[in-house]
């Protein structure tokens, strides 16, 4: 059993207060699979201001809906017709939300719990069942993937092929060009120093000849 039932829904509607308008949550089920023996809670969060709450539970081995009992803010506790008042314990949590504490669980306590939230001007708050499974097993989830790691990139480079506007080309390109206009100034500077050698040579000669 993993939805709340409507034949479930019609019956609470025929216990509750008659005439007041009705707000059902649709809302994930709630799976719960305490151990045997434990203690489990069971809660019942309010959406606007609540003044009570109503729990209702239906088992695998009862098909009529049975009311657990009733609690109010003031912690006023109401129990249902054969309910044992050992096991079951109903309390408010701050103002935000009304527990339901298992005592002892058993195995027949397995079913679908339900709560039923009400505000001081009459309107009630349908909840999702939350479904309990004593002793039961919980489902395995599927492992989580592994993350990939990075991939690094690596500039490979081919003599072979035209060079392209990628990385890789400007790799091999500024180490040229760099290498291209080095040679280019030391050949301007040795043509420019050959061609003034020879006239610092003739001033010289020139000299030589002008003294007596």
């Amino acid at each position: 059993m993993t939805t709340l039932p409507l034949a479930w829904t019609l019956l609470t509607v025929s216990l509750c207060t008659a005439g007041s308008s009705q707000i059902l949550v649709q809302e994930p089920v709630k799976v719960l699979y305490p151990e045997i023996s434990s203690l489990e809670n069971i809660e019942c969060d309010c959406i606007n201001s609540c003044d009570s709450v109503y729990w209702f539970r239906r088992t695998s081995l009862q098909r009529d809906l049975q009311f657990l009992g009733k609690c109010n803010t003031a912690e006023r506790v109401t129990y249902g017709t054969g309910v044992e008042k050992a096991q079951f314990k109903l309390t408010k949590r701050g103002n935000a939300a009304f527990v339901l504490r298992i005592n002892s669980v058993r195995a027949d306590d397995e079913g679908t719990y339900s709560c039923v939230l009400k505000d001081k001007s009459g309107q009630e708050t349908w909840r999702s069942g939350t479904v309990l499974r004593p002793g039961g097993t919980p489902p395995t989830p599927p492992p989580k993937p592994k993350p990939k790691p990075p991939v690094k990139s690596v500039c490979r480079c081919s003599p072979k092929k035209k060079p392209t506007h990628d990385g890789c080309d400007y790799l091999v390109l500024w180490p040229l060009v760099g290498a291209t206009a080095a040679l280019a100034l030391a050949l301007i500077c040795t043509l420019y120093y050959f061609s003034r050698l020879p006239k610092k040579c003739r001033h010289h000669f020139e000299r030589i000849r002008l003294k007596p």
